[in-house]
C-alpha cells in the first residue's frame, strides 16, 4: 500500500499546498486539515486505521501513538514540516517542505546495541552531611554503600553500608565499574556505643553498577557527563543533588547500550613493528574509550559515548560511525538537495544540528520568533562531530550553497573546527562555519541576514568509503584546480618527500606502510609511491634509519594521484659470479669500502669477494672454501649384513 501524507495546517498557522507537495514528492497527500489532534481526531483515527499514514506533525506524535495503540493499529510515521518550514517569516516554503518529506522517507538502518544489566549496586561519595541523607533515600531501591570523605561518625542506621578510604582508581561504566580503594576502613557494627571502623588497608578492590559522586572534587573520568552510570553533582547545589539522586534511583534493570562504532582493525594505521604512526583517534577521544592494542587500536563500546570524532578523523576508515553509517547520512542529504531543487528551490543551505539542543532551538525559534529561512534545510544527526569533512564536501557537491553546524553547549568544538578547516581547503572555502549562538532568535537572525553565494558545482553521485567520497566531492568543487592544494599538518591526505642523497633504498618504509602507498619493484632497486593511498600516518618517516622521509600534507585533485610514481631508484649491483642483479650498487660499494681488508671477517685476501656476490653464489663459495663453515666430519661408512658375515669368515 502506498504511503499517504496527512496534512494539517495547525489551526491555520501555516500555509500548505497539497497538490504541489504531492507533485514534488510523489507521495499521495490528503486535503489540508486544521485540527487533527483535537476537533478532527476522528479523521486522524481513520487514517491510522487505514495504515501507511505519514502525519505531518511531530509535536503530537505521542498523542497519535496512543491513539494507534487504542485502535490496535500500526504506529504511523511522522514528519515535522511545521516547526522546520511552515512557521517562518518566509512565506513560500513548499520546496523546503517537499525536501523534508522526501528525507523522512529514507530508510535508516537500526543501530546495533547490546544489553547492559545494573543490579542497583550504588556507591555514593561525599561528606557525611550530604552523602548520608542521599544514601537513606536511595536505599529504598538500590543497594547503597557510602564512601564518606570526612571523619564524621556514621549513622546507626543499617539501611546502607558505610566505608572510609581514598578512591585510588575507577574504571568501567554502568553495570561494570571496577574500583580500587586505599586506606580502606570498613564499618564495625558490633558492640555498644557508636560504630567504629577497622584498621585501614591499601589495595582493596570492589565493583559496583552506579556511582553517585557528591564529593565536589575532580571528576573520576574524562568527559564525566558522557560516562553511563556516573552521576555527579555539586554538593553545594541542593537542586543538582536532588536531580542526581532521582536519576540514580532509576539505574536498575536492563538497558540498551548503542554500539556507535565499527572497527576494522586490519585497516588501522596506528602502529607497525612497535613503531607508532597515526594517533588521531587516541588524541581526540573525550572519554578514553580508545586505547592502543598492539598494531591497531581497540574501542571499548561500554565507554564510547558516540561523539563520532574518531570516525571523522580516521584516515584509513578503520573506525566507522555506525549509528547510522555514512551511507545513510548521504542518502538523506541527497534526498534533501535533489527534492528541493526539483521543486523549484534555489541555492539551498544546510543546517546541521543534534536531536536535543539544536532541535529545541529550531522549535522555539519557529513558535516564538522568525523560524528558519525557506532555503535553510535542517539535518538532525546523532553526533555533530561525526559530520566530518567527507560529509561536508559531499553536501556541497550535491548542491548546497553553504553549511552551518549548530553546536550544543557541551559539544566538543575542536574536532568540528578541524574538519571544517580541512573541508575549506579542499574546495569549501567560505561556505562552512560553526553557528555558535546562544538563543533561538540569534540563530534565526544569523541565518536570515547571511549572504548566500550560489553553488556552481554540478551535483555528483558519490560512492565508496568516506575517503573516496571526499576525493570525488573535492574534485567536483575544484574543477579547474590543476596543482596540489597545501593542507594542515594533521591532514590525512598528502605525499611524501624522499631525500635521495641519504636514502639507501633499504625499503623499511615499504614493509611498514599500512595502506600499500609505498611499494618496491621486485626487478630493481626502486621506491614507488601512490599518493591516493597515503594516509599521512608517519610510519614511514618514523622507521626510516636515515631520516630520509618527510611528509607533505596536500590534496592533489588530478588523476595522477592514482598512478605509481618513482620516488627514488638506483642502479643494481651485479653478482661477480653469475651476473644476477642484487642490492643497490652504491650501497654494496660503500660496504666493500668499509669492510674489505679492514674488518676481521674480510681481512684475508679474496674474502671481500663474498660481499660482491648474490646470496646463492655466496653460499656456494662458502661451501667450497677450505674453511667451509657448513662442513662436518666425514660421514661414517654404512655397514651391511654382508660386512659382518665376511668379517666372521675371515676369522
Amino acid at each position: 500500500m502506498a504511503k499517504r501524507l496527512i496534512l494539517c495546517d495547525c489551526a491555520g498557522s501555516q500555509s500548505l499546498d497539497s497538490n504541489a507537495l504531492e507533485e514534488a514528492t510523489g507521495v499521495r497527500c490528503s486535503r489540508v486539515h486544521s485540527a487533527l489532534c483535537t476537533a478532527e481526531i476522528e479523521s486522524a483515527a481513520r487514517f491510522i486505521q487505514e495504515g501507511d499514514a505519514i502525519l505531518a506533525c511531530q509535536q503530537e506524535a505521542p498523542r497519535f501513538e496512543e491513539l494507534a495503540a487504542e485502535l490496535t493499529s500500526e504506529i504511523p510515521h511522522f514528519v515535522d514540516i511545521r516547526d522546520r518550514a511552515g512557521w517562518s517569516d518566509d512565506v513560500s516554503a513548499t520546496a523546503k517542505m517537499a525536501a523534508l518529506i522526501a528525507e523522512s522517507q529514507v530508510q535508516t538502518p537500526t543501530a546495533k546495541s547490546l544489553d547492559v544489566t545494573s543490579e542497583g549496586v550504588c556507591l555514593v561519595m561525599g561528606t557525611a552531611d550530604i552523602a548520608y541523607p542521599v544514601a537513606e533515600r536511595l536505599s529504598r531501591s538500590l543497594a547503597v554503600t557510602v564512601l564518606v570523605t570526612d571523619d564524621e561518625d556514621p549513622p546507626l542506621s543499617r539501611d546502607f553500608e558505610v566505608i572510609r578510604g581514598r578512591l585510588k582508581r575507577a574504571q568501567g561504566s554502568m553495570g561494570h565499574f571496577r574500583l580500587r580503594i586505599d586506606q580502606l576502613q570498613i564499618l564495625q557494627p558490633a558492640g555498644r556505643g557508636a560504630f567504629t571502623f577497622t584498621a585501614p588497608r591499601d589495595g582493596a578492590e570492589t565493583e559496583c553498577d552506579v556511582i553517585l559522586d557528591l564529593s565536589g572534587g575532580t571528576p573520576l573520568f574524562p568527559a564525566p557527563h558522557k560516562r553511563d552510570g556516573y552521576l555527579r553533582a555539586d554538593p553545594g547545589h541542593a537542586g543538582a543533588v536532588q536531580d542526581a539522586t532521582f536519576d540514580a534511583a532509576h539505574y536498575i534493570g536492563t538497558f540498551e547500550k548503542t554500539l556507535f562504532l565499527a572497527l576494522d582493525s586490519h585497516l588501522c594505521a596506528h602502529s607497525r613493528a612497535e613503531q607508532t604512526g597515526c594517533t588521531r583517534c587516541l588524541d581526540i577521544c573525550p572519554t578514553g574509550a580508545i586505547s592502543p592494542d598492539g598494531e591497531h587500536v581497540a574501542v571499548d563500546p561500554m565507554i564510547c559515548a558516540g561523539c563520532g570524532a574518531c570516525a571523522s578523523l580516521c584516515p584509513s576508515g578503520a573506525i566507522k560511525y555506525d549509528a547510522p553509517p555514512v551511507g545513510a547520512v548521504l542518502a538523506r542529504l541527497r534526498a534533501l538537495a535533489e527534492t528541493y531543487l526539483a521543486a523549484g528551490g534555489q541555492a539551498p543551505r544546510l543546517l546541521v544540528h543534534d536531536d536535543s539542543h539544536g532541535a529545541e532551538m529550531i522549535r522555539l525559534a519557529a513558535r516564538f520568533g522568525r523560524g528558519l529561512p525557506a532555503d535553510v534545510l535542517p539535518l538532525s544527526v546523532d553526533a555533530l562531530a561525526s559530520f566530518g569533512h567527507a560529509e561536508i564536501l559531499a553536501a556541497l557537491s550535491m548542491g548546497f550553497a553553504d553549511i552551518r553546524i549548530l553546536p550544543a553547549p557541551r559539544t566538543e568544538r575542536e574536532p568540528i573546527a578541524s574538519e571544517i578547516e580541512l573541508a575549506e581547503a579542499m574546495g569549501g572555502a567560505g561556505r562552512i562555519a560553526i553557528l555558535d549562538v546562544g538563543t533561538p532568535d540569534a540563530m534565526s537572525d544569523a541565518l536570515f541576514e547571511a549572504k548566500v553565494r550560489p553553488q556552481d558545482a554540478a551535483p555528483k553521485l558519490l560512492m565508496g568509503d568516506r575517503r573516496q567520497i571526499a576525493r570525488m566531492a573535492a574534485k567536483a568543487l575544484m574543477p579547474n584546480q590543476e596543482t596540489p592544494v597545501p593542507l594542515s599538518e594533521d591532514a590525512p591526505y598528502g605525499a611524501i618527500v624522499v631525500d635521495k642523497d641519504v636514502c639507501t633504498l633499504c625499503l623499511s618504509c615499504v614493509s611498514l606502510c599500512p595502506s600499500a602507498a609505498l611499494v618496491d619493484n621486485p626487478d630493481k632497486p626502486e621506491l614507488r609511491f601512490q599518493e591516493d593511498a597515503c594516509l599521512q600516518c608517519g610510519l614511514c618517516a618514523n622507521i626510516c634509519p636515515e631520516n630520509a622521509i618527510a611528509l607533505e600534507p596536500r590534496f592533489d585533485p588530478s588523476d595522477d594521484v592514482m598512478k605509481l610514481r618513482t620516488l627514488h631508484e638506483e642502479e643494481p649491483f651485479c653478482c661477480i659470479e653469475c651476473g644476477a642483479p642484487f642490492g643497490v650498487k652504491s650501497t654494496v660499494e660503500r660496504i666493500v669500502e668499509k669492510l674489505e681488508g679492514k674488518h676481521s671477517m674480510f681481512a684475508e685476501e679474496g674474502a671481500g669477494r663474498l660481499i660482491r656476490m648474490c646470496n646463492d653464489c655466496r653460499i656456494q663459495a662458502q661451501y667450497h672454501s677450505t674453511d667451509n663453515p657448513f662442513a662436518t666430519r666425514e660421514r661414517q661408512t654404512v655397514r651391511t649384513t654382508e660386512d659382518y658375515l665376511s668379517k666372521r669368515r675371515d676369522h
